[in-house]
């Protein structure tokens, strides 16, 4: 009863896609870095680095791109680590953002393929135990049917549109009398077809 519930919501809630808008448009310096400047609906994007550098930072800002034109986006959080504020100081509307917290590694692939069904970007933190090829392949299948896009913090043995890769971060600032962190730069490196042939960018300013 309750995927059927889910799956009632889903159909209510995913939005017509027109041919001409099979992109989540990004701005700014990220949208410079990335081919078309957004995210192609039904593709799958891979973010992952060292612990520290910046890779949650940066999926909340890919999750933004659907929030910022009113589109739903939805997070699978394995540790229940993401924080709201975290996401809204990236760009995310939290009114458009759901999120599932500790989703067992035997469950993890329904959970994602239901959430494709119902909103554009699903940002999915992922692990070892949690991700098999066959399983992965049939995802981005989902993904592609409902022209939506699965962005996977962690590991992914299948096919990925872009794989971005943040080598690290340096913190600037002290604001004059503020006490706190200007901005961090972030150190981003992008595969792809269509990629820049420029390796590296120092990415976005963030609030500290």
């Amino acid at each position: 009863m309750a995927r059927e519930h889910l799956d009632k919501v889903a159909r209510g809630a995913r939005p017509v896609v027109l041919a001409g808008e099979r992109v989540l448009p990004l701005t700014g310096a990220l949208g410079e870095l990335l081919p078309g400047s957004g995210l192609r609906r039904g593709s799958v994007v891979t973010v992952d680095g060292m612990l520290g550098a910046g890779v949650t930072s940066l999926a909340f800002q890919l999750a933004a791109a659907a929030t910022s034109i009113g589109e739903w986006a939805a997070a699978v959080d394995l540790d229940g680590t993401l924080g709201g504020w975290a996401a809204a100081e990236q760009g995310v509307a939290l009114e458009r953002f759901a999120v599932v917290r500790r989703v067992p590694p035997a469950r993890w692939t329904t959970v994602v393929a239901a959430l494709l069904d119902g909103v554009s970007l699903v940002l999915a933190e992922s692990s070892v135990a949690s991700v098999r090829v066959g399983d992965a392949r049939r995802l981005l299948a989902r993904a592609r049917e409902r022209d939506a896009v699965l962005v996977i913090a962690g590991p992914w043995p299948a096919e990925a549109a872009l794989r971005l890769h943040v080598d690290g971060s340096v913190w600037h600032g002290l604001e004059p009398g503020s006490g706190l962190l200007a901005h961090r730069a972030l150190d981003v490196r992008v595969e792809g077809r269509g990629a820049p042939v420029r390796s590296r960018l120092d990415a976005f300013a963030q609030a500290g």
